[in-house]
């Protein structure tokens, strides 16, 4: 993987993902900590965060196929540094509010939409198609270590400096990003337009027909969308649980998120190997038969041993979606045509990360009704059984990567 451009493009992502799981830390504490927010007000904030994804998911996919990819990146880590360092100035001055963070959190999201798109679509370019397990796998490995560090340092900067002070971090490290993606110089082939007049909705429906028409990327789509939902439960749920249930400090909260990062690294580090030796089927069947029982002991979190006792079910839980991202993320991009990798990427996330405000607010719902055990239990269970699409799929049986893209089927047409 010796390629400048794409060290560039592992810095850029490296440097921007750590400020994510900075800020993943503290958003949430700046609105209960800060701001004394209830679990419903923590459960909105972190839907407000990726909502954008069902709002305009779609036709961002569209719109990153008619475009460049590159200086579709720039613009959105340019600004999310305008938007994060916001919070902190407001803060400073003394008027900081949840509106202010509710607008914030959903701008930023809007960012995140097209980032994603266009790095997953801008990958094959960088690296070439022959080289994408190994290039996701390293991206994977940069995500799962950022999980760790920082996870771990958004709970020691909002317990040393405040939950604004760590969002200033957050915002810095998008301003190193967009410098880093700058310096690539590898020329991006122009996208390849249809001929004639353009249809935004026609467009968005090829993408969808491409996604619902492969049997294996319909269950992608089910068994992620799952897995999100649950997981966003449990990481709406955990630092209220840890600081307002067994009142703990706020840096532990850091700290259990950190130890599923380590799950992460070892999932990524993992992935390839398992795959080469067992198949890639097998691999994604088996891991997760043998570790789904294990989550069950998150809703059991307690002071002491049973604390941590959750947070290595937490780990085994993030290993396995580890392996999951590096193996289904390359057969997406393996098997989509250039012309329509935009709008299947837009397609899957929509899907899949349409699922993180329900799940942000199904968790603020059943936290403040219910109780926050109740809505643990929810995630658990979701995560417990999300491999179940993937089991009943020609996924189960596929033992290497396809040799190269399936196009569409054509459309019949109708008859005269």
């Amino acid at each position: 993987m010796a390629n400048r451009d794409f060290e560039l493009l592992f810095a850029s992502t490296a440097v921007s993902r750590l400020g994510s799981e900075i800020s993943y830390i503290a958003f949430p504490l700046a609105a209960i900590v800060v701001l004394d927010a209830s679990p419903e007000q923590v459960g909105l904030l972190n839907a407000a965060t990726t909502v954008a994804f069902l709002l305009i998911g779609l036709p961002a996919g569209v719109w990153v196929d008619r475009a460049r990819r590159r200086p579709v990146l720039l613009s959105a880590d340019l600004a999310r540094f305008l938007l994060l360092a916001w919070v902190p100035l407001a803060w400073w001055w003394e008027a900081l509010t949840m509106t202010q963070l509710f607008v914030v959190a959903f701008l930023v999201g809007v960012g995140r939409v097209f980032s994603d798109v266009a790095a997953q679509s801008y990958l094959p370019t960088v690296v070439g198609r022959e080289r994408l397990v190994a290039g996701n796998a390293r991206l994977a490995g940069t995500e799962a270590v950022s999980r760790i560090i920082g996870r771990g340092a958004g709970g020691a900067l909002v317990q040393a400096l405040t939950a604004p002070v760590a969002i200033a971090a957050t915002a810095v490290t998008y301003l190193w990003s967009f410098l880093c993606l700058c310096l690539i110089r590898r020329p991006e082939p122009a996208p390849a337009l249809p001929d004639g007049p353009r249809h935004l909705w026609r467009e968005i429906g090829e993408g969808l027909r491409y996604v619902v028409g492969q049997p294996a990327l319909r269950a992608v789509a089910a068994s992620g969308a799952l897995v999100n939902l649950a997981s966003t439960i449990i990481v709406v749920i955990v630092p209220l649980l840890i600081v307002r249930e067994l009142r703990l400090p706020e840096g532990l909260v850091g700290v259990f998120f950190a130890v599923g990062g380590v799950g992460a690294v070892l999932g990524t580090m993992a992935a390839r190997r398992l795959s080469l030796r067992f198949g890639y089927g097998r691999t994604l069947a088996v891991a997760a038969t043998a570790v789904a029982p294990t989550y069950l002991l998150l809703p059991f979190a307690d002071r002491g041993v049973l604390l941590w006792a959750a947070a290595v079910a937490y780990l085994l839980m993030m290993a396995k979606a580890s392996i999951d991202n590096v193996l289904l993320v390359s057969f997406r991009q393996t098997i989509t045509p250039d012309r329509m990798l935009g709008r299947m990427n837009a397609t899957m996330r929509f899907v899949l990360s349409g699922a993180l405000p329900i799940g942000s607010v199904l968790a603020g719902f059943v936290g403040e009704y219910v109780s926050l055990r109740a809505a643990l239990w929810c995630g658990t269970v979701g995560m417990a059984v999300a491999w179940v699409p993937i089991f009943f799929s020609p996924l189960r049986t596929m033992v290497a990567l396809p040799a190269g893209p399936a196009e569409p089927a054509p459309v019949a047409a109708a008859p005269r």
